[in-house]
């Protein structure tokens, strides 16, 4: 057996997955979002600790005996939040995440200061990322900053308080500005541009490496034997490609969850920050991924079954499974800023178009469509990046929609497959990564592709009526760039 823990946003899912790679057991807690500013996104690091050992607890007490036959354990968590710790490896303050976006001036500062930085870490700075939000701390709260011994991923510190060791994987470590990611070593170029040097950084393995043993307390509480090891495991896009068998140069796949992602696998180090393409280490040795990125794919659907009062489901229904062109109304998704392509935190969401006449389902139908065109404007970003995608396999809670997925494929112009997911798909990832640091198996082997359980086709009828509407819907961030700030 092989235990698989996701530190998410919104919680903690962790899965239990056995020798022929079934799941067989899941359990979820879930964690609480501080917003106490504006731009500000913060948790309470111990509450991860806390929720990912109570999840276990649930499979433990649900499954003993296939709980005490696991072997190895990965995780897989939630990218870019910075941990502060003091010398006794205790929290300095609540952690800042990944979607917290007060560093936007620090961004700048940091740019200016390390004018290699595109070149070593293969990225842009967005508030986003580690690095600039160090500097923020530095600035606004320097007693903090001065007590900093270790800076921790958040899945890194759940191994540390499961484990008593400070670790990070190539994946996780590549999404703090802080990596060579072409070497996959830290920088001190990098780290010194913050303040900060090598002693401040966990040691690196790669995610299918072992990068830890469970302590005896843990051993103990869940029955397990006491030599149970502890991968590396991977960031969550990482996690979830492994989840999906996406291991080989060119396997792609586009993610609708709260956010979207378009994610490639690439065998070399290919950055493109122009476009603000992500160029992150993968979790295997040897390979590395490129990955767009929309802040608001599915949450923009669930933005307006709120704002609606309606549940999403409710509103998808009266327009079925197919639509016979695009909507007149356009929808821009940016509700929480915008990454890829435009490294935007202050972007908004707009509709345009909106007359006397619309219904309600051409709103919903322009949610989905622009969230659509905003995905193309990744694929487009990350062909240019690396030559063209062929295909993708789509995932998250959007891809439940027959409706989404073939406008998302009529809108991309390439096959989309919606395949077996579940809701596990990072967790899933980490317990196979944990199997490996445990058995030294084949990646390949172990790591495969999920059934396929619906492919949808660009329609030829609609093709180009939806490259239209694309680059009109284009047209409009660069026109409401400055009145919607």
């Amino acid at each position: 057996m092989y235990l698989g823990i996701d530190i998410g946003t919104s919680g903690v899912k962790a899965v239990l997955v056995s020798e022929t790679g079934a799941i067989v057991a899941t359990a979820a807690r879930e964690l609480a979002l501080s917003h106490t500013a504006p731009l500000w996104s913060e948790q309470d690091p111990d509450a991860w600790v806390d929720a990912a050992v109570g999840a276990v607890d649930d499979l433990a007490a649900r499954h003993p005996r296939e709980v005490a036959q696991v072997r190895g354990i990965g995780l897989s968590g939630q990218m870019h939040g910075a941990t502060l710790l003091d010398e006794d490896g205790r929290p300095l303050r609540p952690a800042i995440l990944w979607n917290d976006g007060r560093s936007h001036a620090e961004c700048v500062a940091l740019e200016r200061r390390c004018p290699s930085l595109h070149t070593i870490a293969g990225n842009l700075a967005m508030p986003g990322f580690t690095a600039p939000k160090l500097l923020w701390v530095a600035r606004h709260e320097p007693q903090i900053f001065e007590r900093v011994a270790k800076v921790l991923l958040p899945k890194a510190y759940v191994r540390y308080r499961l484990t008593g060791e400070m670790v990070e994987d190539m994946s996780d470590a590549a999404g703090t500005l802080w990596l060579d990611v072409g070497l996959r070593r830290w920088s001190a170029l990098l780290l010194h541009a913050v303040g900060l040097d090598l002693h401040h950084m966990p040691r690196l393995v790669e995610g299918s490496e072992v990068s830890a043993v469970l302590a005896p307390e843990f051993a103990r509480r869940w029955g397990m034997a006491n030599d149970v090891v502890i991968a590396g495991g991977a960031g969550d896009n990482a996690a979830s490609a492994i989840g999906l068998g996406a291991i080989a140069p060119g396997d792609a796949f586009l993610s609708l969850g709260t956010s979207g992602v378009v994610f490639r696998v690439t065998d070399r180090f290919a950055p493109a920050p122009a476009s603000a393409v992500h160029a992150f280490c993968h979790a295997l040795p040897g390979l590395w991924h490129q990955m767009g990125v929309m802040l608001s794919a599915a949450a923009s659907l669930a933005w307006l079954a709120g704002v609606m009062e309606t549940p999403a489901a409710a509103l998808l229904a009266p327009l079925g499974e197919r639509v016979d062109g695009p909507s007149s109304i356009k929808f821009l998704p940016y509700l929480d800023g915008e990454r890829t392509p435009h490294n935007d935190a202050a972007a908004s969401g707009a509709f345009v178009g909106l007359r006397g006449a619309t219904g309600r389902s051409q709103i919903v139908q322009a949610v989905l469509e622009g969230v659509a065109f905003a995905a193309r404007d990744n694929l487009a970003a990350l062909s240019a990046a690396g030559g063209p995608i062929a295909e993708v396999d789509l995932v998250g809670g959007g891809s439940r929609s027959p409706l989404w997925a073939q406008i998302c494929a009529d809108v991309l112009g390439i096959p989309v497959h919606r395949v077996e997911e579940g809701e596990v798909g990072a967790a899933l990832g980490a317990a196979r990564l944990g199997r490996l640091s445990a058995t030294g198996e084949d990646p390949a082997e172990v790591c495969k592709r999920p059934r396929r359980l619906a492919s949808f086709a660009p329609r030829a009828s609609v093709t180009a009526a939806y490259d239209e509407a694309y680059w009109r819907w284009r047209e409009l961030y660069p026109a409401l760039k400055e009145s919607l700030k």
